[in-house]
């Protein structure tokens, strides 16, 4: 099961050079949470200082009683097995095939037989749907396919905390859906806390349970998916539009003149598009981070846009979920929502993509 991570007040630079400062937020136990911002807003190095390989310059990263910064170096060591990272390319050992891979924490880290190192191996292997690729080396496989290998080596020590690095970079929007859809199956059968750095709107739009958006050094605002959604935020919907309009520039933030010369033309980042449905485990049962579509918008008073939580099949999810919830109990069984056998009736639920084994 997952763990909540609790960053207070954290402040890290460079030299002079300020990455962010006085960043605070709580990343929910076993959620799926998503972090954007424009390039070179210090995404990579959050993910970094979380895990303890950068030492930020002030401020607390508490995993449960822990305050991470300060730790010394052995139980730095113990606390890190809560994590496992994804990298942007994999960081896969280009002359060891895709088993040695994903067994060298295994061999580094525990005194586990080889007999055992195998089972865990061929079980996260086949979690992310490599079974049977485990004598290909890197350079014989899909990008999608190395990302799927860097996962499954990240898994191996079963991490409560999963950190993924931009695993859209180099990835067609295919695969990038394909791949999502590991991260939300996998969040649902191991209840791990995922934080997913990624510039990829779409997944930021229909897989998370929270968002955050870091600009201008600083974190502009976290919390669940709709109230990113719907946020009047110019920096939030000029991101979320792909749209050259608003306080973002081609390298940093825009001066006061740019911004008031779109002003004066009357240019604006734009409406936020329909808020989609929220993808789905393949099985088509919740997830426990998951929330009713439309919940956050009616406790907050907020209007979403218009056409939102509507799928391909035309089903509003506001008013298919109460059904939805209650076919997840299975006819005659005692248990509540997500007892085992549940499915919506009908049709795929809303976000699957189906299953591809090549990508």
């Amino acid at each position: 099961m997952g763990v909540e991570i609790r960053v207070e007040g954290l402040t890290k630079s460079f030299g002079r050079q300020v990455i962010w400062q006085d960043v605070s937020l709580t990343i929910p136990a076993g959620e799926i949470s998503v972090l954007l911002g424009p390039s070179g807003t210090g995404k990579s190095v959050f993910l970094k200082s979380l895990v303890g390989l950068l030492k930020p310059d002030r401020g607390h990263i508490w995993i449960g009683d822990r305050d991470l910064p300060r730790l010394p170096e052995s139980q730095l060591y113990e606390t890190r097995k809560l994590f496992g990272v994804l990298f942007q390319d994999g960081a896969l050992f280009g002359s060891m095939n895709l088993f040695d891979n994903i067994a060298f924490p295994l061999r580094e880290h525990t005194r586990k037989r080889e007999s055992e190192i195998k089972n865990i191996v061929l079980e996260k292997m086949e979690m992310v749907g490599l079974l049977g690729a485990e004598h290909k080396l890197p350079g014989e496989i899909s990008g999608g396919m190395k990302k799927r290998a860097g996962l499954a080596r990240a898994l191996v020590l079963d991490p409560e905390i999963l950190l993924v690095d931009e695993p859209d970079s180099g990835l067609d929007p295919v695969r990038t859906a394909f791949l999502n859809q590991v991260f939300i199956d996998l969040n649902a059968q191991i209840g791990a806390t995922f934080l997913i750095v990624t510039h990829d709107i779409n997944t930021a739009r229909t897989l998370p349970d929270n968002i955050g958006l870091l600009y201008q050094r600083h974190l502009a605002m976290f919390g669940p998916r709709e109230m990113l959604l719907t946020s009047d935020e110019p920096v939030v919907r000029q991101f979320l539009n792909a749209s050259k309009v608003g306080p973002i520039g081609m390298s940093e933030e825009k001066d006061e003149s740019e911004l008031e010369a779109e002003a004066k033309l009357g240019h604006d980042p734009g409406k936020l598009p329909p808020i989609p449905p929220q993808q789905m485990p393949s099985n088509g049962m919740l997830r426990a981070g998951m929330h009713a579509p439309g919940a956050w918008c009616a406790a907050h008073g907020v209007t979403p846009p218009p056409g939102s939580f509507v799928d391909d099949l035309g089903r509003n999810w506001v008013e298919e979920w109460p059904r939805y919830v209650a076919s997840m109990t299975p006819v005659g069984a005692s248990g509540g929502p997500g007892a085992p056998g549940g499915r919506f009736p009908g049709s795929p639920p809303p976000g699957r993509p189906g299953a591809g084994a090549g990508y």
